[in-house]
């Protein structure tokens, strides 16, 4: 316990002074965001706010996740490992992004064949190291098979098609925190209350961990390193919690897609390990309606040739442009996250003790 209480302490502190330390580099380079021309006309305030604010979230995880190793002297796990590799590859991937948005002076970043490239180069990489490696136990950090509350005993798949799984599950994730990436604040907060799920949720695997010898019951849960994945869990909510001191209204500098791709991977990395991928989509169901959205807005589009189904999307933006302030849209988005996060842990606990 005391690796994840530090791990969350470490990154939140790293956040919260380090942002300030990000925010004044950017500003003396002149490293801005670019607003788009087609967004809501009240953004356009908001040119010129330093961006890649994701750079300090990566580092303050990562750090942290060390930094509490080396002081409770406990060893690191490969799914973990393996989940801050995700997070830290996507996270890349979004700042060349930022970076091309920056030296080009536009609102477009990399070019839809580089990205999907390099986002797939990293799911690839982590979908086909977490189905190979085993530990002592022969249990890998993905399984092969489809979850929900835990591994699908009738959905289980050939290791190509599991490993396509992963892929569109992180590809999924990850754009979704993307999309969900447009209002100061909005994925910061939303993104705290989920990873503090996973912290509560893998805290409870490890309590009735299937790997411990004092653990008898017969609802233990078969999944590897529940601990670690609470301190990753942990660590990743400090982050986004201490990053929102700055990225709330008025936000003093955005996440970019550097912080958006990184903590969507991280969603999905933590799906994967705690055997909880179906479950993502209730405890993450914000980024659904967000991303929902996106499509219906497209689909509808190209259906009826040229009519909207929304103002504007995603769907934070048709509110706004429905006349609502942007604090208050943020603060009802982050209360709908909040009763989906607890609708998942609440589904979670009653499985347990359904089968009591």
């Amino acid at each position: 316990m005391r690796t994840i209480l530090l791990a969350g302490l470490f990154s939140l502190v790293g956040t919260l002074l380090g942002t300030r330390l990000l925010i004044t580099f950017l500003v003396r380079k002149g490293y801005g965001q670019f607003i788009r021309d087609d967004g809501p006309t009240s953004h356009n305030t908001k040119r010129g706010t330093p961006t890649m604010g994701g750079i300090v979230i990566i580092l303050a995880v990562d750090l942290a996740y060390v930094i509490a190793h080396l002081i409770t002297l406990t060893p690191p796990t490969i799914p973990a490992v393996l989940v801050l590799y995700l997070f830290t590859g996507l996270g890349f991937i979004g700042f060349l992004d930022d970076w091309t948005k920056i030296r080009k002076q536009r609102s477009l970043g990399l070019n839809a064949k580089g990205k999907l490239f390099g986002q797939t180069f990293v799911a690839i990489s982590f979908a086909a190291a977490a189905l190979l490696w085993e530990d002592q136990r022969g249990l890998t950090p993905a399984s092969p098979a489809i979850s929900f509350l835990r591994d699908i005993s009738w959905a289980h798949l050939p290791i190509w098609l599991a490993a396509l799984w992963i892929i569109l599950l992180i590809a999924g994730a990850s754009n979704a925190a993307n999309l969900t990436d447009g209002l100061d604040g909005l994925l910061a907060g939303s993104a705290t209350m989920v990873f503090a799920a996973y912290g509560i949720l893998s805290i409870w695997q490890f309590n009735q961990w299937c790997g411990r010898t004092s653990s008898y019951s017969p609802q233990c849960y078969d999944v590897p390193a529940p601990h670690d994945m609470a301190v990753v869990a942990v660590a990743l909510a400090g982050a986004c919690f201490g990053f929102l001191w700055w990225n709330a209204k008025p936000a003093k500098i955005f996440i970019g897609d550097t912080g958006s791709l990184a903590l969507g991977g991280a969603f999905a990395g933590l799906a994967v390990t705690t055997r909880t991928e179906i479950l993502l989509a209730i405890l993450g169901g914000l980024f659904v309606i967000e991303t929902l959205s996106v499509m219906g807005q497209v689909g509808w589009f190209k259906l009826t040739k040229g009519k909207r189904l929304f103002k504007m999307a995603p769907i934070h933006h048709h509110f706004e442009l429905k006349g609502w302030a942007e604090v208050t849209v943020v603060i009802r988005f982050w209360i709908i996250c909040g009763l989906f996060v607890s609708a998942g842990l609440g589904i979670f606990y009653a499985e347990w003790l359904s089968g009591l």
